[in-house]
């Protein structure tokens, strides 16, 4: 994956009913290593990293890039928004895009906030690049994550078997 390309960054806070979208910073560490050694987040990206490895490798300021948003509720991080140019995604038709990825707490499901939070990156990406395509790629067994892409406007272009199971690629055509 590469960077966005030329973006204004970080941008303003990007506030919606309930969630602050922002620059990642220090006070979010342990919560990066929380989501990232999480068997239930990791269900189907491959599995969970070891927690001492993370403690170790993790930066003192995580994941901060254009396109790497921390999503807040109430002063916590519950999540995180990933964009990112998916230089050399193993499908042509995501070749070049930007790629939409998100990782919650379970405690966070269940209540919209991936939703929320996922439509303001989009609307934020929107007006930071627009005329652009976004695509989004996920296990076709994680139901959660196919019921957001479908809520966000991504429709289907293809599945595929990658990593032991079909994955399912969606393209959400640029805003007009």
């Amino acid at each position: 994956m590469r960077a966005l390309g030329h973006v204004a960054w970080p941008p303003e806070l990007i506030r919606t009913e309930r969630l602050v979208l922002r620059e990642p910073e220090a006070r979010d560490r342990a919560t990066f290593v929380e989501l990232l050694a999480s068997p239930e987040v990791h269900t189907y990206l491959g599995g969970p990293r070891p927690r001492d490895e993370l403690e170790r490798e993790m930066p003192e300021v995580p994941e901060r890039w254009p396109g790497s948003f921390v999503v807040e509720l109430d002063g916590a991080m519950i999540g995180q928004i990933l964009l990112r140019r998916a230089a050399g995604h193993r499908r042509p038709a995501a070749a070049g895009k930007v790629d939409l990825g998100y990782l919650f707490l379970p405690r966070a499901w269940g209540f919209g906030y991936a939703t929320e939070a996922c439509a303001a990156a989009l609307d934020w990406f929107d007006g930071a690049l627009p005329g652009e395509p976004v695509v989004l790629t996920t296990q076709s067994a994680n139901v959660g994550s196919m019921r957001l892409a479908a809520k966000l406007g991504f429709t289907e272009v293809e599945r595929f078997q990658a990593w032991d199971a079909e994955q399912w690629l969606g393209l959400r055509p640029p805003a007009t």
